[in-house]
């Protein structure tokens, strides 16, 4: 039998698709939108645009926003421990 490889988005065909009226273009707003450390932020995928995308389990959550690194953030997420993703700000929606 042959090995079947699981990448980062398996089994995702209807988790990460778009809704009719929001395909085409990414927001360019979006896509350059500035964040403040300490300030809070919900994750939110774009599924357009797969780098800087978080682990899709935490679809939904509310971080907070630290440093800079590259184009993307640091942010930490509390899962009973704290949990730091690094995310690319079109991920971002402000709380």
């Amino acid at each position: 039998m042959v090995k079947r490889f699981d990448g980062a988005r398996k089994r995702s065909r209807h988790k990460m698709t778009k809704a009719l009226r929001r395909k085409g273009k990414i927001s360019l707003t979006n896509y350059f939108q500035e964040f403040k450390e300490g300030e809070k932020a919900i994750l939110k995928a774009e599924p357009a645009y797969q780098k800087g995308m978080y682990p899709l389990k935490f679809h939904g959550k509310i971080v907070t926003v630290g440093s800079r690194k590259g184009r993307c953030y640091e942010t930490v997420i509390n899962e009973g421990k704290q949990k730091t993703l690094i995310v690319h700000p079109v991920h971002l929606k402000k709380a």
